[in-house]
């Protein structure tokens, strides 16, 4: 570019040699016509890359000369003479190209040249261009032993590219960081809701179980407006009944055995013989006879209809097989209310075969002995209560294991009722056992009145509570009613009469004991059509049928029955 600025000033001409550092045009007087021409300088070099001629730099002092290019002028420039480190430069190296001429000290010390002052460049400006600031402050030198450093003798290198992924690194791990806090509080949101919802579910579910309950106050749940029999209904219970049948005197004593599946409660329900129910023909009839007569099946289904129950099966246990059962369960601890005699032994006054007192050890044949039991003047639920002992004994020592009972009555060898079986018996009989040996397990005794019948009063707390059933005894005016008057002298035969006529199917009525004992029987009744009643009476007591007459009864009876020292409990049956 040869651009010329005519200044109108002196009548001087500028060209354009070129830019500077701070990138403004740098020009420089032409001479006038005539003039003689200067030598020629060599254009502006703003950074610093002109080469001077002189001696280059040979690193390894190999004393060959170098061609450099001038990439300003487009010529080559030799290099006369490569440097020689164990002798000082003939000219001075400026290696940045500074101007300055200082000698080249390779250990940092002062060359003996010394250092030579910088001259300054000559450079034209166009008179309204102001120069470059002069660098009023004088160069500093610097002190002796110390090296003197430039801020062009330093390279400046730029920050490795590969720190920018450690900073996109550091910025995952803190999105990363703040998406797993946001996740923890959504989980903790997450979990408070679910523990509000779930203590909401556990209080609505306590109010709603007090109020079915009926226990709230103020508050009726529906179970309480049908009664009772509604949630004791609501129960699951698998009940059986079991006839001990003594073979060596007679008799029969039954018990319902009820687990009660819902509560995990176990009890023996003791049923008196005076227990009245309803034969299959409408009249009116006892446990005791209902056994003897109608067997297993009609009984059941007569306990059923009178105790509201579903009992699944009979088991007739007779006792030579209780005593067996006994012995297989290695005997059983009671305790015992009774001394009992030895039933073999042949002479009075000899060792009672049971002791009474607590934690008692029967064996198979003091169990038989102790369930049968019934002393003179004791009522027969006294006997009763005695097998309901020995029951509950076997079953707290008999194996909770279904197998292990169901091999247990195997062993007996017994031929059951059906539909009951020794699989069903000995699984029934192992839940039972279970509850026994953890004490959920009682014995109650089924209240009856004189007349064989149940109120509703007396036989709640059994019939509603255990057996979830309703009482529906006979009426009254279905069964004979039979007042009894004793005048033998001996107290003990007016129970012995009462469970002989309440076995027969008759009503009981006691009415007391005579003043005086009479040597004869009487049997008397007050309506003709009750005389073929009366003469059921008698034989039912064994006594003739002569001794039946019209005559006087009592008010509430329809037969009146008097005692005398004839009568003869043992041949009544």
């Amino acid at each position: 570019m040869n651009d010329r600025y005519d200044a109108g000033y002196g009548g001087d001409q500028y060209e354009l040699v070129g830019y500077d550092e701070y990138n403004q045009p740098v020009y420089r007087q032409v001479p006038s016509r005539g003039t003689q021409q200067p030598p020629q300088q060599q254009p502006y070099d703003p950074y610093g890359q002109q080469q001077q001629q002189g001696y280059a730099y040979d690193p390894y002092a190999t004393g060959t000369q170098q061609q450099t290019p001038d990439y300003d002028t487009g010529a080559q420039q030799q290099t006369p003479q490569a440097y020689d480190s164990r002798q000082a430069p003939q000219a001075g190296y400026d290696p940045y190209a500074t101007g300055t001429t200082t000698a080249y000290d390779p250990y940092g010390q002062t060359a003996t040249s010394g250092q030579q002052p910088r001259v300054a460049e000559q450079t034209a400006y166009i008179p309204q261009q102001g120069g470059p600031a002069e660098d009023t402050e004088a160069p500093k030198t610097p002190a002796a032993g110390e090296r003197d450093y430039r801020t062009e003798q330093f390279a400046f290198v730029e920050e490795p590219t590969d720190d920018s992924e450690d900073v996109i690194d550091w910025l995952n791990f803190t999105e990363n960081r703040t998406e797993r806090r946001e996740e923890a509080k959504r989980r903790a949101r997450g979990r408070m809701v679910a523990l509000v919802v779930a203590l909401a579910l556990v209080v609505s579910g306590g109010v709603g179980y007090l109020w079915y309950a009926g226990k709230l106050p103020g508050v009726s749940s529906p179970s309480s407006k049908s009664g009772t029999t509604t949630a004791a209904g609501a129960q699951n219970r698998d009940v059986i009944v079991v006839h001990l049948h003594n073979t060596a005197k007679g008799g029969t004593s039954s018990v319902l055995l009820v687990d009660n599946t819902t509560l995990k409660q176990g009890t023996t329900v003791l049923l008196p013989n005076s227990l009245a129910l309803t034969d299959d023909d409408g009249n009116t009839t006892t446990l005791a006879k209902s056994v003897d007569d109608d067997g297993t099946s009609g009984t059941v289904d007569q306990l059923n209809t009178v105790l509201g129950t579903d009992i699944e099966g009979t088991w007739r246990l007779d006792t030579p097989y209780l005593q067996n059962l006994v012995d297989l369960v290695g005997n059983i601890d009671i305790d015992t209310n009774a001394d009992v005699p030895d039933p073999a032994a042949t002479k009075k006054g000899a060792e009672p075969l049971v002791h009474k007192g607590k934690d008692q050890t029967l064996s198979g044949k003091m169990a038989v002995a102790y369930a049968t039991y019934r002393a003179s003047g004791e009522a027969q639920n006294a006997q009763l209560e005695r097998f309901g002992q020995v029951m509950q004994g076997v079953l707290r020592q008999l194996t909770s294991d279904p197998t292990a009972a169901t091999t247990t009555v195997q062993t007996l060898a017994q031929i059951l009722d059906p539909p009951l079986t020794d699989k069903d018996l000995g699984t029934f009989l192992a839940k039972l056992a279970d509850l026994a040996k953890s004490g959920d397990y009682k014995t109650a005794l089924l209240p009856v009145q004189n007349d064989g019948t149940l109120t509703a009063q007396a036989s709640a707390s059994v019939v509603k509570d255990i057996l979830g059933g309703t009482a529906k005894s006979p009426d009254e005016g279905s069964a004979v009613r039979v007042a009894v008057q004793n005048a033998t002298g001996v107290k003990d035969d007016t129970e012995k009469a009462r469970v002989v006529l309440l076995n027969g199917g008759f009503t009981f009525l006691e009415a007391g004991t005579a003043s005086a004992a009479s040597a004869k029987s009487k049997v008397t009744y007050s309506d003709a059509a009750d005389k073929e009643n009366a003469t059921e009476v008698a034989k039912t007591l064994g006594l003739p049928t002569s001794t039946v007459t019209k005559g006087t009864v009592a008010a509430n009876a329809d037969v009146s029955v008097i005692l005398g020292t004839d009568y003869k409990p043992s041949s009544s049956s």
